[in-house]
């Protein structure tokens, strides 16, 4: 073989070498590329669908946050709407109680206040103790609007001191005041007594300790706003006696002394 023949032959080996060796260059670059594109349009991919999630999420808790602040208004309103409803129904709503002793017990509501919405919570025997241990039954049970209140004079024969009468009448309307604040409360004086008119004379209540409570409990009433009603001097005879023209026992009222007593409770019920 000849020197030229063998210089052509490695010449064309080291070219079909670069030949070869540049279409695996390009090879792996078009290989290389493509990947690359590839891996830019999964991205691309994956950034628009995390885009979109995103938006979707984003959308949602907007939506979420909309929906929310709709229930906020809807149950604010709805809630405006039941206290106003409730507070016309305390404005609308009458229910009068009288609350005592036998005195409240005896009282012929039905027959002195025909055709109103009173409720007789009186039981006879009863002192401001028995009230005390009874008040969801006795009042709260009845929801009253306004509140009646004559207590006190069967205390005096249970030999109870006439300060601690006070403080159980004034316990009784605090109590009433803060379970029911909407109720209005009236206090009645204590009813005078007649001596003369008891035939065992074992009665040991008298008007010196009766006239001391309602004053007390009168001080109680205008210092705290509550309305204090002195039955006591409209039904006294000119002795200073529970009028024998109201009562027949000297301690409960008979026919005139309530209908003189319903003539000035009336008063309040308007």
């Amino acid at each position: 073989m000849s020197k030229t023949t063998g210089k052509k032959q490695k010449k064309k080996k080291y070219s079909t070498r670069i030949e070869k060796n540049k279409s695996i260059y390009y090879k792996n670059n078009s290989v290389i590329n493509s990947h690359k594109k590839n891996n830019n349009k999964l991205i691309l991919i994956v950034l628009v669908i995390s885009l979109f999630i995103n938006a979707f999420f984003l959308l949602r808790v907007n939506n979420l946050d909309s929906s929310v602040d709709s229930l906020n208004t809807t149950i604010e309103e709805n809630k405006k709407d039941y206290e106003k409803e409730i507070e016309t129904l305390k404005e609308d709503y009458t229910n009068y109680l009288f609350l005592g002793d036998s005195i409240t017990d005896f009282y012929d509501l039905d027959k002195y206040y025909e055709g109103l919405p009173v409720v007789n919570s009186g039981i006879s025997g009863n002192t401001t103790e028995d009230i005390l241990d009874d008040m969801k039954k006795r009042v709260y049970n009845y929801n009253p609007s306004k509140v009646f209140l004559l207590i006190g004079t069967n205390d005096l024969i249970h030999d109870i001191s006439v300060e601690k009468i006070v403080s159980n009448i004034e316990k009784i309307v605090n109590e009433i005041n803060s379970n029911k604040p909407q109720t209005e409360i009236y206090v009645e004086s204590v009813y005078p007594v007649n001596d003369n008119l008891d035939e065992d004379k074992v009665d040991v209540r008298n008007n010196d300790d009766i006239m001391e409570i309602n004053k007390k409990i009168k001080e109680y009433c205008d210092e705290n706003n509550y309305t204090y009603i002195n039955m006591y001097d409209k039904l006294l005879d000119d002795d200073g006696n529970f009028s024998e023209e109201f009562t027949d026992d000297g301690l409960h009222p008979n026919g005139k002394g309530y209908e003189a007593i319903t003539e000035e409770l009336k008063k309040y019920l308007d």
